[in-house]
């Protein structure tokens, strides 16, 4: 979002923030608009799951003549790096993902990825949604002028367009604990040997 406010800084427009959530998320969207967005709107619903998030996302989009919907690396509730792909789907819009760079000259963005062994540059027309990886924008924090602004910026709460599911939940299953260091005598390589081989079982 930091670089959404870091471009109507330099080109003008506004930024919205939007987020599907209960009511206990508006103290951090207050903190959105703190750090300089423009409005926000919370879609009045549990995210159950990122197509369920990004079907709300996109319902309400469509019709704002957004152009640039920035979505985080992979998402804060699901992990799994589809919101931005789901939204994009959804408007028909074209689709960056992972951007660590962005300029833009007129509606032409050049967009910066790093991707394996190096990086990887490429420009579309907006509007278009974008995934933003680390390196995208440094975090700003809300200073006291920007909290006392934010209690006067517009937070609009809606009805879901939609409670359809894609993915359930079934459980969340912690990893084993770790167990202590065991410290073996260098004379002893046997038991070292040992111990790879039964309990950590790597050889």
């Amino acid at each position: 979002m930091v670089r959404a406010i870091e471009l109507t800084e330099q080109h003008g427009g506004t930024v919205t923030v939007i987020n599907v959530g209960p009511a206990s998320n508006d103290i951090i969207i207050r903190k959105a608009l703190a750090i300089g967005a423009t409005d926000a709107v919370r879609v009045d619903a549990e995210p159950t799951d990122a197509y369920n998030t990004a079907a709300n996302i996109a319902s309400y989009a469509k019709d704002q003549g957004y152009n640039i919907i920035f979505t985080g690396k992979e998402t804060i509730d699901y992990n799994g790096s589809g919101l931005g792909a789901y939204i994009a789907e959804m408007l028909d819009l074209p689709y960056i993902s992972y951007a660590t760079g962005l300029e833009m000259n007129g509606n032409t963005a050049v967009i910066h990825r790093d991707i394996e062994g190096g990086e990887e540059v490429c420009s579309v027309e907006g509007p278009f949604v974008l995934s933003a990886a680390k390196g995208l924008a440094e975090q700003r924090i809300p200073n006291m002028k920007g909290i006392m602004m934010a209690k006067s910026k517009p937070l609009t709460v809606i009805p879901p367009a939609t409670s359809e599911a894609r993915v359930q939940t079934v459980k969340f299953v912690l990893p084993p604990a770790k167990s202590g260091v065991k410290l073996i005598d260098p004379e002893n390589m046997d038991e070292l040997v040992r111990l790879l081989h039964e309990e950590a079982k790597v050889i």
